[in-house]
């Protein structure tokens, strides 16, 4: 039986960790979390959203522009959001309306596509 969602995934560049924590920590300001020792030598960091993980991994070879997958943050100011990321130079990408939420999406600094929606 599955129990709920632990951690979800998402990968950039190898060694472009600092530039990963100024978007992930800065710009969207998501806690780090320390990985186990077990893991440190393998690159990438992990964050803390709300009360689950996300986990930075590091892998080349990998056009991130060319995939549909996509991480969804629920916020409740998405107004907030839209204009945060412009501020920063990333471009709002409105999705496709769903009844009862707002949402758009964008590209991280990696190519991740990431979405933001909030409960109307």
């Amino acid at each position: 039986m599955i129990l709920g969602l632990h951690h979800a995934q998402i990968t950039i560049p190898k060694g472009a960790e600092e530039e990963g924590r100024k978007f992930y920590c800065g710009v969207l300001g998501l806690d780090e979390i320390e990985k186990p020792n077990s893991l440190k030598g393998r690159g990438g960091f992990w964050l803390k959203v709300g009360n689950r993980e996300v986990h930075v991994g590091t892998e080349d070879g990998f056009d991130r522009f060319t995939t549909k997958a996509h991480l969804a943050y629920l916020v409740k100011d998405i107004s907030y959001w839209r204009n945060t990321l412009t501020e920063n130079g990333i471009q709002v990408i409105e999705g496709v309306p769903i009844p009862g939420f707002d949402r758009f999406e964008f590209r991280d600094p990696f190519g991740n596509r990431v979405e933001m929606i909030q409960a109307l």
